[in-house]
């Protein structure tokens, strides 16, 4: 049989299309092809003779040692390298790259060899990576989508609770105030006189605060539902506070139990910038609470605070207070307090209050005792508050 010469054996060894170092079983380089010197930046006459841990990064060396006096020990001919691992080896220049190595060995008159056969496989690796990011990637876009579809479903479901929850109510709530219509309307048709126009008035009066008290019911309603779908958009316009909010407080001026009296103060600078839609909402139900809730007699405090870029909005009563236990619970839709069940009311009022105050950069706190009152004080932190 045909044997190959010493200089076809050159020819191959240096032309493999792989790095090539053979090392002796004292572990120093003997042989190393051109590719080799290629991959690792090195001249032949640096490598000859060093030990094969130049080739490996520093925080492996030692344990590197152990292994290779190990393979040496082995009848192992041939085996690849790290199965299942991550190897790295170490250029001249100090970087690191991702190799994959195969072990063989011999043995001759000058002793045991080994020969490592390495290839580089950054091309391979980075490719290994970026499928390992994209699959990472459309792993998360998938929980996303499907968090997204699992919300969508609970708003449905929560649209579904409240849309059956309104008619529940409605049936309810719309009872009393239709009936005092009817029968308010039935009883005006009866003074047809002149001197009847008192009567007629009282009527007329328990007519007009019926409405507005459905009214304030579909508004709690039609508040909620545009919360829960997500329609709700601030619109800030500049606003002289105190005129504004005396407008608002005339307008609230009819529903007022016998004697109750509104106190209204003001400081600091009159022109802010606010959503006059969702500001009137909160101030209607504080307002509105703070009447249903106190005797008759009684003083409503409301006071607005202008400064720097904080609005403070504050409405306190003396009325029947919330009790401790109730208190967790009071920005929660269609809570009624314990104390409140048989006053007039959809428990929808503090909830729409405490949203639309996130909505406008506010955040709501209060204060309450049983049979003393409730204080409620609305902090908003505008970003440009006009001068």
């Amino acid at each position: 049989m045909n044997t190959i010469s010493q200089q076809e054996f050159e020819a191959l060894f240096d032309n493999a299309a792989m790095g090539i170092v053979t090392i002796n079983q004292a572990g120093a380089i003997v042989m190393v092809n051109q590719f080799a010197l290629r991959q690792f930046g090195y001249a032949r006459e640096e490598l000859l003779g060093q030990p094969i841990e130049i080739l490996i990064p520093g925080q492996l060396r030692k344990r590197h040692v152990g292994h290779r006096d190990g393979y040496h020990a082995s009848d192992q001919i041939h085996r690849p390298m790290g199965v299942g691992m991550d190897l790295s080896a170490l250029r001249k220049n100090g970087s690191e790259f991702p190799v994959e190595v195969s072990l063989s060995s011999y043995t001759t008159g000058k002793g045991k060899f080994s020969i490592a056969f390495i290839s580089d496989i950054s091309i391979r690796k980075a490719s290994e990576n970026a499928l390992l990011r994209l699959n990472d990637e459309l792993e998360r876009k998938v929980d996303e989508r499907t968090q997204s579809l699992r919300d969508a479903l609970n708003r449905e479901k929560e649209l579904g609770e409240l849309k059956s929850r309104f008619v529940s109510m409605a049936s309810h709530e719309f009872r009393t105030p239709l009936s005092t219509i009817l029968s308010s309307a039935y009883l005006v048709s009866k003074y047809p006189e002149a001197e009847d126009q008192p009567k007629r008035d009282k009527h007329i009066q328990r007519i007009v605060s019926a409405v507005n008290m459905l009214t304030d019911i579909l508004n709690d309603f039609l508040s909620v539902g545009k919360i829960e779908e997500g329609r709700i958009q601030v619109r800030p316009i500049i606003l002289d506070l105190p005129e504004w909010m005396l407008s608002i407080i005339n307008e609230l001026e009819p529903v007022l139990k016998p004697r109750q009296h509104f106190n209204f103060r003001h400081e600091g600078v009159a022109e802010v910038s606010m959503d006059p839609s969702m500001l009137k909402h909160i101030v209607q139900n504080l307002v509105s609470n703070a009447i249903k809730f106190s005797p008759e007699g009684s003083n409503i405090d409301i006071n607005t605070h202008c400064q720097d870029e904080t609005v403070i909005l504050s409405v306190k009563d003396k009325g029947i207070g919330i009790s401790k236990a109730d208190q967790k619970h009071l920005f929660e839709r269609f809570f009624r307090g314990t104390n409140a069940v048989h006053i007039q009311g959809t428990g929808l009022g503090l909830h729409i209050v405490e949203k639309y105050a996130r909505f406008m950069n506010g955040k709501v706190s209060y204060t309450s005792d049983i049979g003393k009152g409730t204080s409620f004080i609305i902090t908003f932190t505008q970003e440009k508050l006009i001068p």
